[in-house]
C-alpha cells in the first residue's frame, strides 16, 4: 500500500454476500474516495448487484455514513441492502 492508498475491508450481507459467495473483501482505493465507491466497485464486478444501488445504505466502523463520506486507511465498511423476513 502507497500513501495515496488506502485499503478498507468491506463486510458483505445479503445480496452483496450472495453475489461473492465470502462474507468480507480487502479492497485498496485511491486517497480521498468516497465509499459510494466501494459498491460502484462491487457493481462493475457482479452487475446483477445494481438493483440494489439506490436502496443500499452505508456504515463505516459500526456508523452509518452518507455515500460521499470519504474512505480511510484501515476502514471497516458495510453496504446494508433492504431486508425482509421475520
Amino acid at each position: 500500500m502507497s500513501e495515496s492508498s488506502v485499503t478498507v475491508t468491506v463486510k458483505l450481507f445479503a445480496a452483496y454476500q450472495e453475489a461473492y459467495g465470502l462474507p468480507e473483501l480487502s479492497l485498496e482505493f485511491p486517497t480521498g474516495t468516497p465509499v459510494v465507491a466501494v459498491q460502484e466497485h462491487l457493481i462493475t464486478e457482479h452487475p446483477e448487484l445494481k438493483q440494489w444501488q439506490n436502496l443500499t445504505r452505508f456504515g463505516i466502523n459500526l456508523e452509518f455514513v452518507e455515500a460521499e463520506t470519504i474512505l480511510q486507511d484501515g476502514d471497516e465498511v458495510v453496504l446494508i441492502p433492504p431486508v425482509s423476513g421475520g
